[in-house]
């Protein structure tokens, strides 16, 4: 399957930082499309530990949002999403 190119994201203004979130949402989608180039250059927006942070957060809202647009529990929607076993 042939992808479609993607223009690079624009930097930010000048004196803008990147926040953690951004730079976690950008880091997953590109995981997720395997861009390893785009999630590089995110994984640099902020310290690892913020990047972390973002990640693990942005794990839990969507765990949080696909469980109840489910109606499942978050505990099984982690797993499914995991191809795990039922606990």
């Amino acid at each position: 399957m042939e992808e479609a190119w993607q223009a690079p994201e624009p930097p930010p203004p000048a004196g803008r930082q990147r926040n953690l979130f951004e730079a976690a949402a950008t880091y997953v989608a590109a995981c997720a499309e395997n861009d390893q180039e785009r999630s590089a250059e995110a994984a640099r927006w902020v310290s690892p530990e913020a990047l972390c942070f973002g990640v693990n957060e942005l794990a839990c809202r969507a765990v949080a949002a696909l469980a109840r647009e489910h109606d499942e529990t978050p505990q099984h929607m982690a797993r499914k999403l995991l191809n795990l076993p039922a606990a």
